[in-house]
């Protein structure tokens, strides 16, 4: 057994970490009184608060000077949240979600905008969309496409109506979990969506076969069922089984590790560009043999890469539809405003919806 004792060696250390901390609490505090004066210039210049090309330049250079032994997700997280006190500082920022609490949109929100702004659920995505144009919240979170399931029909239908710009985009690796305040082999009823269930059909078919598995409208409604009920579970969000009290009996139960969902941000404004965007396009074609492909052609002679090809029903005329499509560049760059413009000629409509800054990580 060692004679020497750790706290001799462990004391000087410390005390080094308390003054580091002194430090950094001083220096924060310094570059949060810079942040004051900051949102005193955009209040007087009507400016958003939240700035996606000023946050993608932010974590860049963070990046950059990081030397380790920190990895640069750390240093990420650390600045998210910094950034969301930040926006605190300047003018409070609420941000509207798919709800209720506990949601995977909850989730994404949290990850997107830190812990410190204000968040407003929402009964559907539509009145996402609403509350955002009518200015009850500043920014909206909206789920687009899942590598799993594929496009979002009630996101892509609600920007047929409504009058809001892309304003960023958000990548969030979805993990499943079984919670429950009893053990897996005595659970009788298990709660969540059908969307849900189809991502962890073999773990659930595996571990609870004789379980009842019950449809709910979301993953937040079922953990809150399953926290009032004995013998119930529901799949869902680690910060669902927070907010409702329950214990994580099974962690990442999807079938597929690599399951991610990304959710668009969206705004009444237009986002400047970053120098690493893309562009999102709602259009339907001309009545015409090959317009679609005319359209793609365009794109592609322009030197477009698409990143992302959906359509859905009109909901006005039988057998038309709108096609919504992503690729890289920003509206303001001349090849690609001279694309949309040679676009235009084979569609009845084309609508930008944004240029906004390509999303560069995957939060988890």
């Amino acid at each position: 057994m060692p004679t020497d004792d750790p706290t001799a060696h462990l004391d000087p250390l410390r005390r080094r970490i308390d003054e580091l901390d002194e430090q950094l609490v001083a220096l924060l505090n310094e570059r949060a009184k810079v942040v004051v004066e900051i949102g005193r210039v955009k209040q007087d210049t009507d400016s958003p608060i939240y700035a996606p090309a000023r946050e993608r330049q932010v974590l860049d250079k963070i990046r950059s000077h990081n030397q380790g032994p920190l990895t640069d997700t750390c240093f990420e997280a650390i600045w998210r949240e910094l950034m969301s006190g930040s926006f605190a500082l300047e003018r409070p920022l609420t941000v509207g979600y798919l709800g209720p609490q506990g949601s995977f949109s909850h989730l994404a929100a949290k990850l997107k905008f830190g812990s410190s702004v204000t968040y407003k659920n929402l009964e559907d995505i539509a009145s996402v969309f609403s509350e955002t144009l009518q200015g009850r919240t500043d920014l909206g979170l909206v789920p687009i496409e899942n590598s799993a399931m594929g496009g979002i029909g009630e996101t892509l239908d609600s920007f047929l109506n409504a009058q809001v710009h892309v304003f960023a985009e958000v990548l969030i690796q979805v993990h499943h979990n079984l919670l429950a305040n009893c053990p897996i082999e005595q659970v009788k009823r298990v709660y969540s969506k059908p969307e849900v269930f189809s991502q962890c059909r073999k773990w659930v078919a595996q571990h609870m076969p004789h379980a009842e598995r019950i449809h709910v409208a979301s993953s937040s409604r079922a953990a809150e069922m399953a926290g009032k009920e004995p013998n119930a579970a529901a799949v869902g969000s680690t910060l669902a089984a927070e907010i409702y009290n329950l214990r994580t009996q099974a962690a990442k139960i999807e079938d597929n590790p690599n399951n991610i969902t990304r959710f668009f941000v969206i705004s009444p404004q237009q986002a400047k560009p970053s120098g690493d965007d893309k562009t999102a396009i709602m259009f339907t074609t001309a009545h015409k043999p090959g317009s679609l492909a005319d359209v793609l052609d365009i794109f592609r002679d322009n030197g477009l890469n698409l990143t992302h090809i959906d359509k859905r029903p009109s909901q006005r005329v039988n057998w038309e539809y709108y096609f919504f499509a992503d690729f890289l560049g920003h509206q303001s760059q001349p090849h690609v405003a001279k694309a949309i413009e040679a676009a235009r000629e084979h569609c009845l409509q084309l609508t930008v919806l944004g240029s906004f800054p390509r999303a560069g990580e995957v939060l988890a």
